[in-house]
């Protein structure tokens, strides 16, 4: 019922984690490869080409509405993640393995790409959206080192990679026509077959007025903002890429129960990520999540994603 694809991957269903939460250490990499966790596919944490201890704790925090988080790439780095890939064959529980590729410079990214253990893994998500690290812009909002990175990547993945790898790419927010329209054209000219969108809305401030201060420790309490306020912009962007691009699109931001994840599929997402919820409610969110969004395409006599995915209708 929730069958679905990334480019040419099957996927059993379109549920699975987004990077960032619970994918960082081998013990959470197992555990969302067990097969009695429901998700679609396994993402790893964005990885840098050297291991990162991240920024300094407090670095995240949530309530009812929404999550604010600077974590500052923590991760295992490039070769424990690439290395996993190997040591633990995904093909055989049919759950791709896509790892999550956030260099700090282009030539990190370049190389991480180059050296892939591709035999085992089934795409990257390069992360052109990380909003967290101290003295570094996001990517994706200078479109000329974009398209520059994007063109140098699809390169590479044509000359080393089958036709069947995702080469994805994980995108902050945009609000104005001509970005979409900017981002969508490099895209479209490149070998990139799948979206993430979105990222966390960069440099949000949340304040405790008992303490009167910020409530989170690394750069003067500025994060990126997550959870189901950051609804609506996600979805624009689904279907502002759905519309301009001929990719997968995978939605993220927002997403904490079935209609969430249904608005997303009818926005034109082709999977959904979980980030702050997975990291309220672990890994239950995912069957809960799954349940939810069956009941209500059974409600619509819908048998399968295709029946409502990108068909979201205008009012006249």
């Amino acid at each position: 019922m929730l069958k679905t694809k990334i480019h040419t991957r099957e996927l059993s269903h379109c549920i699975y984690n987004a990077s960032g939460v619970y994918c960082c250490s081998e013990n959470d990499l197992n555990l969302l490869n067990n097969y009695n966790v429901n998700v679609g596919a396994v993402l790893s944490k964005s990885c840098t080409l050297q291991s990162r201890v991240g920024n300094p704790e407090p670095r995240y925090w949530d309530c009812d509405e929404l999550s604010i988080n600077s974590s500052g790439l923590p991760n295992l780095g490039y070769d424990f993640y690439n290395n996993y890939s190997y040591k633990y064959n995904f093909s055989n529980y049919n759950k791709p393995f896509i790892l999550s590729i956030a260099g700090l410079t282009e030539q990190d990214n370049l190389y991480m790409i180059e050296n892939l253990n591709q035999n085992y893994i089934d795409g990257i998500e390069l992360n052109m959206s990380c909003p967290n690290i101290k003295g570094k812009s996001q990517t994706g909002y200078d479109f000329e080192s974009t398209e520059d990175l994007i063109r140098k990547a699809s390169e590479i993945l044509d000359s080393k990679y089958s036709k069947d790898f995702i080469f994805g790419v994980k995108l902050p927010p945009y609000f104005d026509e001509i970005h979409f329209n900017t981002v969508s054209e490099i895209i479209n000219n490149s070998s990139v077959n799948a979206i993430t969108c979105i990222n966390s809305l960069g440099n949000g401030l949340v304040v405790d007025t008992d303490s009167e201060s910020t409530v989170i420790k690394p750069k003067n309490g500025f994060g990126g903002i997550g959870g189901s306020v950051i609804k609506p912009i996600a979805l624009s962007n689904v279907h502002t890429f759905y519309k301009l691009t001929q990719c997968s699109i995978i939605g993220c931001g927002g997403i904490s129960t079935g209609k969430d994840a249904f608005e997303h599929i009818l926005c034109g997402a082709s999977a959904v990520q979980i980030g702050t919820q997975f990291y309220k409610e672990k890994h239950s969110c995912f069957r809960r999540i799954e349940t939810e969004l069956k009941q209500i395409m059974k409600e619509k006599n819908y048998t399968s994603l295709d029946d409502f995915k990108g068909k979201l209708s205008y009012l006249t």
